[in-house]
């Protein structure tokens, strides 16, 4: 269950999250291609320019929470309302990651290896791909698929990264999957919870969005197949365009967002060049 405001907050937060994600890790690989380790998370200096990671620690626990008062107060169906207990439960897990990436970034490195903290995202990935669209019917069904299979993408990405962290192709998937998730997710809360852009012939019912004739129902499916091609082929040519725009203009790479890795490829260039 969920509304446009839903969708629509979603989508604020995942777009810019991998669009940001792409320019940091694209510039470190562009940097070094040879030396290149994705990271967990590109933080940069000064520190308001983690905007973005700060946003996500104050949001993750009250949109738990928010969950959880639903969970307590909706009086529907028991399927609907046991979903937004296990989505509040995926929230908060979502926050523990977030929790030890802070406390690996700054206290100790050793205690918490990388690859086990990827494998707890793939895990957390695949948990909420076990709550999307639950309970959803009609083509809200088919609408939550896609999402779903972006979400089993990410999971994917992240568990190969645990194991191949110098793959950059599996980070480039990674952050473009986080930036598909983001407009999907937005187009989701279009189709399901707008009557601007409601499907022709189908119309809101309860939770799901159902069709009169199979004709509507058969024009509808396929219309979110091409949604969803569009958007596909929107997403990568745009991450695309920003990865060779990187690599054509050193001066737009962004350079701060690289971490400490660049600055240690950047003092053993100097070395060489000495």
């Amino acid at each position: 269950m969920g509304s446009l405001a839903t969708h629509f907050t979603a989508s604020l937060f995942l777009v810019p999250l991998g669009i940001r994600r792409l320019l940091c890790s694209s510039s470190l690989y562009l940097q070094n291609p040879s030396q290149y380790r994705s990271k967990l998370w590109y933080f940069s200096n000064p520190r308001w320019k983690n905007l973005d990671f700060y946003a996500l620690v104050i949001a993750l626990p009250i949109a738990s929470f928010a969950d959880v008062f639903l969970f307590l107060t909706f009086s529907g169906l028991p399927i609907y309302r046991f979903a937004f207990l296990q989505r509040s439960l995926v929230f908060l897990f979502f926050w523990v990651l977030i929790v030890l990436i802070v406390f690996r970034e700054n206290f100790d490195h050793l205690l918490i290896h990388e690859s086990l903290v990827f494998v707890f995202s793939a895990i957390l990935f695949v948990a909420e791909y076990s709550v999307i669209g639950k309970g959803i019917n009609g083509l809200g069904e088919i609408l939550y698929e896609w999402l779903g299979g972006l979400t089993l993408v990410c999971a994917a990405c992240c568990l190969y990264l645990s194991i191949r962290p110098t793959a950059f192709f599996a980070e480039f998937l990674l952050s473009s999957g986080i930036v598909f998730k983001g407009t999907w997710s937005l187009q989701a809360g279009l189709s399901l919870y707008s009557d601007v852009f409601s499907l022709k012939g189908c119309h809101k019912f309860l939770t799901d969005v159902v069709c009169d004739l199979e004709e509507d129902t058969l024009r509808g499916v396929t219309l979110i197949n091409l949604l969803f091609v569009g958007h596909a082929i929107g997403v990568l040519t745009a991450c695309l365009v920003l990865f060779g725009i990187l690599s054509s203009n050193w001066n737009l790479r962004y350079a701060d967002g690289t971490g400490s890795l660049l600055s240690e490829l950047d003092l053993l260039h100097e070395i060489e060049v000495e």
